[in-house]
């Protein structure tokens, strides 16, 4: 497997508005298998992916992993009209004005519901229910590359715990496992892995 061969078909194999808007990258030098970050909506949504670790996965496993990439992207906009951003737009426009104001108290205020609006829009970006809500929304589309939900659960669980191995992690994160647990419900497994962070 060379990595343009490798990404050809992962582009193939990704959702059409994802080609258009992710982007593959080789990252021969980091010890992650693959990282995403969240990206600004105008800009390219990077999958930094280092083939030789990537080689090493069963093609299900990566078939997944790059799914759930692409999933995790529309899960995680930071650009959405909700509630925590309107605050955190309006405690900011009212930290400035009341720091024009030379108003000490009203900037203190507006600052705190500035910080209190910005750690809502952290954590709907990056908590465990949007992990949980990315993993869901990969199974979907890898049902429509024609896996069942329950063997696309087993590739993913897989893959968490191969990802793990391969990056010389000794026990699993917190989300990982919450997740793991999940997966494993849905392929109906009842075992507990024994590695806890």
């Amino acid at each position: 497997m060379t990595p343009d061969s490798e990404i050809r078909r992962l582009l193939d194999l990704m959702p059409a508005s994802a080609r258009m808007r992710c982007k593959l990258v080789s990252r021969p030098q980091q010890a992650q298998v693959i990282t995403y970050r969240p990206a600004l909506p105008w800009g390219d949504r990077p999958i930094e992916i280092n083939f030789r670790l990537w080689s090493r996965l069963d093609t299900r496993e990566r078939d997944l992993l790059i799914l759930r990439a692409v999933a995790w992207f529309n899960a995680t906009g930071l650009i959405k009209l909700d509630l925590y951003q309107g605050v955190t737009v309006a405690g900011a426009l009212g930290t400035v004005l009341q720091f024009l104001q030379a108003d000490a108290v009203g900037a203190i205020v507006a600052g705190g519901l500035t910080a209190f609006g910005a750690l809502q829009v952290w954590q709907n970006t990056r908590g465990v229910a949007v992990e949980v809500a990315a993993d869901r929304h990969a199974l979907q589309l890898a049902q429509r590359r024609g896996y069942s939900e329950a063997e696309a659960a087993a590739a993913l669980l897989a893959a968490i715990e191969h990802v793990a191995t391969l990056e010389r992690r000794p026990v699993l994160e917190v989300n990982d496992l919450i997740r793991t647990q999940n997966l494993r419900q849905l392929v109906g497994d009842p075992v507990t892995p024994n590695r806890v962070a």
